[in-house]
């Protein structure tokens, strides 16, 4: 009977001990406040939402400012290059639409006619054609 006293006393601390331990546990994982938890949750985002900005984003937009710069800039006379290969001299210029010489048959130029947004690129050298010294 003694021993059942005892052992029942002792049970009851251990339990009161566990329960205070976990009570302990509960109250450091409380400590963490709604700020701190919300702060885990975005601040990854928003460094992904960063790095994508500067390594995508950025840059892309950059190259279009550079190539809408280059359209706008075309005159008479420039040597280009079309996105489908086909390098010409600007002989006229409407809004959206470039008149291009080609070549020549017989003793005419060839012409063709491009849109705008269809040339990759102004060359930089002056190209000899025939004899003919083309800007």
């Amino acid at each position: 009977m003694i021993n059942e006293f005892l052992f029942g006393i002792s049970s009851a601390l251990a339990e009161e001990g566990a329960a205070a331990a976990a009570a302990e546990g509960a109250a450091e994982t409380a400590e963490i406040s709604p700020v701190a938890a919300i702060l885990q949750m975005v601040l990854p985002l928003v460094l992904m939402g960063a790095v994508f900005y500067f390594m995508l984003i950025r840059p892309q937009r950059k190259k279009d400012k550079q190539v809408k710069e280059m359209l706008n800039n075309l005159k008479h006379g420039d040597r280009i290059t079309t996105i489908g290969g086909i390098y010409g001299t600007i002989t006229g210029i409407k809004d959206d639409t470039i008149t291009l010489a080609v070549g020549q048959k017989g003793g005419a130029p060839m012409e063709m006619t491009v849109a705008r947004w269809a040339i990759r690129q102004v060359e930089e050298v002056s190209v000899e054609n025939e004899g003919e010294i083309l800007a």
